[in-house]
C-alpha cells in the first residue's frame, strides 16, 4: 500500500465499500458526537469524511489533532448510516471507518479559519496567503486560471500560432507606466528594466519573419494598485500576426475569446458575434470607451429641443456651438422620489444637479425641466427617445468633453437603480476608429491620444500629404486600434502597427516629437523597420481580468495566487526589503534615501 494514499479525498463510492483505503490530507472539520468522532479530510480534490470509534488509538490522535493539521488515515470504506448521506458530496454515500492515523503536519492555533466563509481583513489575508488558499471558493478561482490559461495556449495553437519567450531582462522605456529597474552589476551605473509589456520584442518577431506569436506573458508596471489591475505585475495573452488588417485579427482572436467564455461560463450566455462600436458611438451613446452591453439604455443627442427654449440655463449653453444636451433615459423611473434620488447622487457626485423630466399618466411631462420647456418640446423628447407613461429621461448639458464620463456613471447608475441589467451573461463588443490625436489644451498642441505606434486609418500616401497645420483634419484622424470589452471591462487593447518609418517620423513629428528625439527614444525599432518590416498588428487579452470576470469577483486579489497589498507590499514574504550593504557594493550603488524626520 502507498506511504500516504490509495485514493484522493473525493474518489471514494459506493463502489469502494468493503475496501481498505489510505487518504492524506488536511482537518478540514472536526465534530465529536460522544462515541465517535468525525473528521472531514480534505485535499486539492475534494472531501471525505472519516469516523473514529470511541476507545481505539486513532481515536485518542484524532481528539488531539487540531483543525488543518496534516494526518494520513487507513482504515475501512463503508456506507453511511441511513439518513446521514451528503448529496452535496461525490463523496457523501460513504465514510472512512479508520484503524489507524499518522499525524504528518501539526498545525498550531489558526490564525484564521479555512473552513467556513468568514470575512477576514486583507491584510490578514495576505499575510496567511497560503491558508487563504486552501480556502474554497479562492482554491476554485485559483483553479479555474490554471484552466484558462491552459484553455487559452490549447486554441492558440490549434489556431496556428507559435509560442516564443521573449526577456524578461530588458531596456527602460520612455514612455508608458513607470519601469521596475535592475541594476547591471557588470555595467556600472546602468539599469535593465522589467518589461511592461512584450511589444517590441513581438513585433521584432514579425520583422525577424516569424508569423502568428503567442506568448502568457509577464508583464511589469511600478503604478498604483486598484480593483482591477494588481501592482507591480499581471499576465496577458499576447498575441502578434503579419501580413493582416484589423478584420484579420478580429477574425483570429474573437473565436478564441468566445470559445474560452463559453468553456468556463457554467452555462451563461456569451455573444455569438461581437459588435463593432467606434469609439465615437460608444462616448455618445454609453460614456464610456468600455461600455456595459448588458445595461439597455442608450443616450441621445437632444440639443435641439432646447435650443431657444425656456429652460434658460441649457438655451444659453447651447450658444456656444460646442455645447451639446444629452439625454439618458430611465425607463420605470417617472415618480419624484426617484428622480429626487438621482438628483441627490449627481450632487454628491460633485455636479450642480441632474435635470429630469417625468411622463406620468396622460403622457404629460412634469417637472421643473416640462414646465420650462412646454409640452411640445417635451412630448417631442418624449417621442424621440421612445419612452412611455411611468418612464423618465435625465439629462446632462455643457461640452460633451467635459461631461461624457458623468454621464456615463449616470447611465450606469440608472441602470443598476432601476434593475435593467441583465445579470448573469457575458455580453462583448470591440470598440474600434479610436481618435489618432487629441487637443492639449495645458499646453495648446496636438498630442496622441492613444497609443503612438499605431497605424493612422488612411492610405500611407494621403496621411503623409497631411498639412501639419491643419488641426481640424489632424483632430478628425482615425487610428486602427481595437478594444476587447466585456460587460464594461476592458479585457484588452490592441493595434495594427505603424511599420513605416516614414509614416511613424511624420505621425510623432505632428505630435511635437522631432525626428532626432525619436531617433533618440526608439532608434532600435525604426532600425528594425528600415530592414524590411511586413504589415503586422496583434493585441493582448489579460489574463487576469478574464478569470476575474469568469469567477465573478470585484478584485483581482480573489483571483491571483500570491497578490501585493495596496501599496505593493508582498506582507507574506516581506517583499520589498533591505538589502545588505555588501550587495549595494557589488552593484556600485548608495542609497540616496528620504528624510522621515
Amino acid at each position: 500500500m502507498h506511504a500516504y494514499r490509495t485514493h484522493n479525498c473525493a474518489a471514494l463510492r459506493a463502489a469502494d465499500i468493503g475496501q481498505t483505503a489510505r487518504l492524506s490530507g488536511w482537518v478540514h472539520a472536526k465534530r465529536d458526537h460522544g462515541g465517535l468522532l468525525f473528521i472531514d479530510l480534505r485535499d486539492h480534490f475534494g472531501l471525505t469524511q472519516c469516523v473514529f470509534a470511541a476507545g481505539s488509538a486513532a481515536f485518542a490522535a484524532a481528539e488531539a489533532t487540531r483543525v488543518e493539521s496534516v494526518i494520513t488515515v487507513t482504515g475501512e470504506v463503508v456506507a453511511r448510516a441511513e439518513g446521514t448521506t451528503n448529496a452535496k458530496l461525490p463523496t457523501g454515500d460513504v465514510e472512512l471507518r479508520v484503524a489507524a492515523m499518522a499525524l504528518e503536519g501539526p498545525a498550531d492555533v489558526l490564525p484564521m479559519q479555512v473552513a467556513g466563509s468568514e470575512n477576514y481583513p486583507d491584510e490578514l489575508r495576505l499575510k496567511y496567503r497560503f491558508l487563504d488558499l486552501r480556502r474554497e471558493q479562492v482554491h476554485k478561482n485559483i483553479m479555474l486560471r490554471a484552466g484558462v490559461i491552459s484553455s487559452f495556449r490549447r486554441r492558440m495553437i490549434e489556431a496556428n500560432f507559435t509560442e516564443f519567450q521573449t526577456p524578461i531582462l530588458t531596456a527602460s522605456s520612455p514612455e508608458g507606466a513607470r519601469d521596475f529597474l535592475v541594476p547591471a552589476r557588470n555595467h556600472p551605473g546602468k539599469f535593465y528594466a522589467l518589461p511592461q509589456a512584450p511589444q517590441q520584442f513581438k513585433q521584432l518577431l514579425m520583422v525577424a519573419g516569424f508569423d502568428r506569436y503567442f506568448q502568457i506573458a509577464p508583464c511589469f508596471r511600478d503604478e498604483d494598485a486598484r480593483a482591477d489591475r494588481s501592482p507591480g505585475e499581471f499576465y496577458q495573452l499576447d498575441v502578434e500576426m503579419s501580413f493582416v488588417t484589423q478584420d484579420d485579427v478580429f477574425n483570429a482572436v474573437e473565436p478564441v475569446m468566445r470559445g474560452l467564455f463559453e468553456e468556463f461560463a457554467d452555462g451563461k450566455p456569451v455573444t455569438q458575434k461581437f459588435p463593432l462600436i467606434p469609439y465615437k458611438d460608444a462616448i455618445e451613446k454609453y460614456g464610456s470607451d468600455k461600455p456595459d452591453l448588458r445595461n439597455p439604455i442608450l443616450m441621445q443627442d437632444v440639443s435641439e429641443h432646447f435650443r431657444g427654449s425656456g429652460f434658460k440655463v441649457f438655451a444659453r449653453l447651447l450658444e456656444d456651438p460646442k455645447n451639446r444636451v444629452w439625454a439618458i433615459p430611465g425607463p420605470g423611473g417617472g415618480s419624484r422620489a426617484f428622480c429626487d434620488r438621482m438628483n441627490s447622487w449627481a450632487q454628491g457626485e460633485g455636479q450642480p444637479g441632474l435635470g429630469y423630466i417625468m411622463w406620468r399618466e396622460g403622457g404629460e411631462g412634469a417637472g421643473p425641466l416640462a414646465n420650462n420647456i412646454g409640452p411640445e418640446r417635451t412630448a417631442a423628447i418624449r417621442a424621440q427617445l421612445g419612452l412611455k407613461e411611468g418612464d423618465a429621461a435625465f439629462f446632462v448639458a455643457g461640452d460633451p468633453e467635459k461631461f461624457w464620463k458623468f454621464a456615463g456613471l449616470a447611465r450606469t447608475r440608472l441602470g443598476q437603480e432601476l434593475k435593467l441589467i441583465a445579470e448573469g451573461r457575458f455580453e462583448f463588443c470591440w470598440i474600434v476608429d479610436f481618435p489618432m490625436y487629441e487637443w492639449n489644451e495645458e499646453e495648446k498642441k496636438i498630442d496622441f491620444s492613444h497609443n503612438p505606434f499605431s497605424m493612422p486609418n488612411m492610405e500611407p500616401q494621403a496621411f503623409l500629404a497631411l498639412d501639419p497645420n491643419d488641426t481640424n483634419a489632424l483632430l478628425g484622424l482615425k487610428a486602427i486600434q481595437y478594444d476587447i470589452v466585456c460587460n464594461g471591462t476592458e479585457l484588452s487593447s490592441g493595434a495594427i502597427r505603424n511599420h513605416r518609418p516614414d509614416v511613424m517620423k511624420k505621425a510623432f513629428a505632428i505630435a511635437g516629437y522631432p525626428e532626432d528625439v525619436l531617433e533618440a527614444k526608439f532608434g532600435g525599432m525604426l532600425r528594425a523597420l528600415s530592414l524590411g518590416a511586413p504589415p503586422h498588428g496583434g493585441i493582448a487579452p489579460g489574463i487576469d481580468r478574464i478569470v476575474m470576470l469568469l469567477c465573478g469577483e470585484e478584485n483581482l486579489r480573489e483571483v491571483v495566487l500570491f497578490p501585493m497589498n495596496q501599496r505593493a507590499e508582498d506582507l507574506m514574504m516581506g517583499a520589498p526589503s533591505d538589502v545588505t550593504t555588501k550587495q549595494l557594493r557589488e552593484l556600485h550603488i548608495r542609497l540616496n534615501l528620504p528624510d522621515r524626520t
